[in-house]
């Protein structure tokens, strides 16, 4: 009997040596893995923004205007919209509280019957890769559409939809609770029903401000609203028609009115003025 209580003894110090180790070791492995996490702000460096802390109109430094209907080019922007976009209007841009405001009129306008803002970004700060955030409140009214998105620099493989379009945030309003993140390209666009597009419930995006995020490398594209993650595209590393995203675009924020998708179910003019308000836009690039 006393040599099996000292084997249980001995069998009971070897139980709970081993068992302190491998505390020991949890404890050591869990803060390697803190010590390696890095927090956004650690992990991404911001290289350009406008957090909008001015008044008046939207600041030339980092925005040029785009005026006209789009015709005869691509008449209504290549979508059949029913806006004029203006140039240095404060009734269309301007910048107040902090804020970049975006409005649509139901008026007159050129050969259009609502005017509107497009400002682009294009050889101010141009981009290839990174992280985009805007953190915006979307218009209300049945037939606005705004829209966050990117145009290539140059068109290095050919005109639209060859050298890819990066829809960072679409919003309809007929669709008032529904966000969308898409690309477009030569393999893969809506003209031939293929466009690679993500789809989020949002039913406050109306009423109140969130981040819209677009994280690209040349792995792939990530769509969030906050935090959330909720499209994916993956680099298929096998041509420019899947993949044009190797070269520099520029941003766009622009409020269109009707056109084939945002007038799908028309256009209500009482609706009218309509607001797309943006509080930031920040670029981060990789450390």
């Amino acid at each position: 009997m006393e040599e099996l209580k000292k084997l249980l003894q001995a069998i009971g110090f070897v139980f709970v040596l081993g068992i302190l180790i491998l505390l020991l070791f949890f404890l050591f492995t869990l803060n390697e893995n803190i010590g390696n996490l890095k927090t956004p702000q650690q992990e991404w460096e911001l290289v350009w923004s406008d957090e909008f802390n001015y008044s008046g109109l939207p600041t030339d430094t980092l925005w040029t205007f785009i005026e006209g209907d789009g015709c005869p080019e691509l008449c209504g922007w290549g979508n059949n919209e029913q806006q004029f976009y203006t140039r240095n209007r404060l009734k269309n841009a301007r910048v107040e509280n902090n804020k970049l405001i975006i409005e649509a009129h139901a008026e007159k306008m050129g050969t259009r019957d609502f005017s509107s803002a497009k400002l682009i970004s294009k050889d101010k700060q141009n981009m290839l890769d990174g992280k985009l955030v805007i953190r915006c409140k979307n218009p209300v009214g049945l037939g606005t559409w705004p829209a966050i998105w990117m145009m290539p620099v140059t068109d290095s493989y050919g005109g639209w939809p060859k050298s890819g379009e990066i829809d960072i945030m679409e919003h309809v309003g007929y669709a008032k609770d529904s966000i969308y993140g898409t690309i477009h390209s030569e393999a893969f666009n809506h003209m031939i029903g293929t466009q690679k597009a993500g789809e989020i419930y949002i039913p406050d995006n109306e009423s109140a401000f969130r981040d819209y995020s677009l994280e690209w490398s040349q792995e792939g594209m990530r769509w969030f609203v906050d935090s959330t993650m909720y499209h994916e595209y993956l680099n298929l590393h096998e041509s420019y028609k899947e993949w044009p995203f190797d070269q520099e675009f520029y941003l766009i924020l622009n409020l269109a009115v009707g056109g084939n998708w945002g007038g799908k179910m028309g256009i209500d003019s009482s609706a009218f003025p309509a607001r797309f308000e943006i509080d930031y836009v920040r670029y981060f690039q990789k450390k």
